[in-house]
């Protein structure tokens, strides 16, 4: 039959097949008893219907357990952790400020769905906004939910520092970086600088009197990436080398996408950092995605995190575009 092909190498269904081939044999038996002796074919006949019943049986358990495995190996390939940079861009101090403003937005986000949000490394301005910053956030969902985040993000408002009540627009960039489990990203060993230092900031008595900070530049491509958030030298390694892998895989997906002239299947944007994506309009108390063109107001409220509204309506348009005749 050649339908259970597609089970036999299949060490969780082999089994079943077998048990299947075993009742073929016996039908076959059966049939030949009943198409000779006469006497026998009602008996054989009653017992060819059962195997048969048995065999049905066995195949809706086989297509139950693919079934399962097509859904765990789903579950596997989800992206449950992703790292997020954030850069302070136009707009000098007010800009690392808004910087550090959206960091603490995406964390208590991160605190409402259960994730974990950890910070890896951060360079903070003289009045404690970010310079640049990078953390790494884990849980179911994360990278379905932020990965519309990346852009270039927009505040208008007047500054406490600002004594001519001016509006003053400044910029930040959010980049998002799926962290697979798989990585067909392979390092060699060659193309990669090591550097270790002392950590920054606040911490134990391990922090600045041991070289625990990580420092990787990757030759072959200029991309650089630290790590400091743990105490210890081999862990910050480890992560740097995920992050490293990480951006180069985005850089690989992003150069075989323009070489294959692959249009992206969501047309709301091409999420490139050099684009505007949204607007925080203090003043207005509107927030702006440039987008989807669609504005909310409470703007406190989604500083506080609630960008549930936000995200819904990416997925909204998500589910248009992959169903354009609904």
């Amino acid at each position: 039959m050649d339908e259970l092909e597609r089970f036999r190498g299949n060490p969780r269904t082999a089994y079943l097949v077998a048990e299947y081939d075993r009742l073929k044999v016996k039908i076959n038996e059966l049939e030949t008893i009943a198409s000779t002796e006469e006497a026998m074919q009602l008996l054989a006949q009653a017992e060819i219907d059962s195997l048969k019943e048995q065999q049905r049986h066995l195949l809706i358990l086989l297509e139950e357990i693919i079934a399962k495995e097509v859904k765990e190996e789903e579950e596997e390939e989800e992206v449950k952790e992703i790292i997020m940079e954030i850069r302070a861009g136009a707009g000098g101090e007010e800009s690392a400020l808004f910087a550090a403003k959206l960091a603490a937005m995406y964390e208590r986000y991160a605190l409402t769905r259960g994730w974990q949000f950890t910070i890896i490394d951060v360079s903070k301005s003289e009045l404690g906004g970010y310079k640049e910053a990078m953390f790494e956030i884990l849980g179911r969902g994360v990278f379905d939910d932020l990965k519309f985040e990346q852009g270039v993000h927009r505040i208008q408002r007047v500054p406490p520092t600002e004594k001519q009540g001016r509006v003053h627009t400044s910029t930040a960039s959010v980049a998002i970086l799926p962290v697979r489990q798989f990585s067909k990203i392979i390092l060699n060993p060659s193309d990669l600088e090591i550097t270790f230092s002392r950590s920054g900031g606040a911490g134990g008595q391990n922090v600045n009197k041991v070289e625990t900070a990580v420092r990787i530049l990757h030759k072959p491509t200029g991309l650089v990436v630290r790590s400091q958030s743990e105490r210890f030298q081999a862990r910050n390694k480890e992560k740097a080398l995920e992050i490293l892998q990480a951006k180069l895989a985005v850089v690989q997906e992003e150069t075989e996408a323009k070489n294959l002239s692959v249009e992206r299947k969501s047309q709301i944007g091409t999420g490139d950092r050099s684009e505007k994506i949204r607007t925080y309009n203090v003043l207005q108390d509107r927030v702006t995605d440039h987008r989807v063109k669609e504005s909310w107001h409470g703007i406190e409220t989604i500083f506080e995190g609630q960008i549930d509204r936000i995200i819904q309506a990416f997925k909204n348009m998500e589910v248009v575009d992959n169903n354009p005749t609904s």
